[in-house]
């Protein structure tokens, strides 16, 4: 969002249909369109930000403390909000951990952040920040790729993540290849809740408790598809259908970015 100027007034009424219909996680970066898709965040929680639960992320660059604050101060006004509800390491970088830490410290003593959590980060990189003092209290999510055809966490991560009672975010929860050309079992069980294969997709996705899915949409019409999925209740038929066309992992696996 925000990089096309004549999509603005769409993109706003998009996110302000999800509020209205209770899916009030919005996930955002500086990255996207060069923050402007910080600013349409901003335009569309405008008097409702007490509904809201705003998630931002910076540049691996900007992971030291102080350029972290100076990044943190520009998504605070680009979003016109006084604190970010949870605010992420887009990636890993060259700076070390511990000082991504006492940046993330500095912020949440300043109350400019509520949360502070990782994106992208493999089982490995997890497990170096439980090794830093504080690194596993502080950090409360972890954002990473996962649908029905990027399945590769479920192998260790997703396991690492619920052990600790830390919840998944999942990015990109309908691959884009899903929706050009729905796989029949999708399209099958589909059909068995009367649904679309995106809101089997997106329900398979947030069928535990652990994950949140944060699918994107531009417009209210599938702002309104997404928000279905979350009322579909697979069965043990409908999974084991979709495992044998989208198998689980049989081992580690490169965890998959994008």
């Amino acid at each position: 969002m925000g990089e096309d100027a004549s999509k603005r007034k769409s993109e706003v009424a998009a996110l302000r249909t999800g509020i209205d219909l209770g899916m009030t996680l919005i996930d955002t970066a500086e990255m996207y369109a060069d923050g402007g898709a910080e600013r349409v965040v901003g335009e569309a929680i405008a008097g409702r930000r007490d509904q809201v639960f705003v998630v931002t992320k910076f540049y691996p660059q900007n992971a030291t403390p102080e350029r972290m604050a100076a990044a943190c101060d520009r998504s605070l006004r680009r979003l016109d909000v006084e604190q970010i509800d949870l605010y992420l390491l887009h990636w890993r970088g060259d700076v070390p951990l511990k000082e991504t830490l006492a940046g993330f410290d500095d912020l949440l003593e300043a109350k400019k952040i509520r949360y502070a959590g990782v994106s992208n980060f493999d089982v490995d990189d997890m497990e170096e920040l439980a090794r830093l003092k504080g690194g596993l209290e502080r950090i409360v999510t972890n954002e990473v790729l996962y649908n029905l055809e990027r399945r590769g966490i479920e192998w260790d991560l997703l396991r690492w993540m619920r052990k600790r009672h830390r919840p998944v975010i999942a990015y990109s929860p309908v691959e884009e290849g899903l929706l050009t050309h729905p796989h029949h079992a999708l399209k099958r069980v589909a059909e068995r809740h009367d649904a679309t294969p995106v809101q089997i997709a997106l329900a398979w996705v947030i069928r535990e408790d652990v994950v949140i899915a944060i699918p994107k949409a531009a417009d209210p019409k599938h702002v309104r598809e997404n928000r279905g999925a979350a009322d579909i209740k697979l069965t043990k038929r409908d999974l084991d259908e979709l495992d044998d066309s989208f198998p689980p992992p049989d081992g580690k696996k490169p965890l998959e970015m994008r």
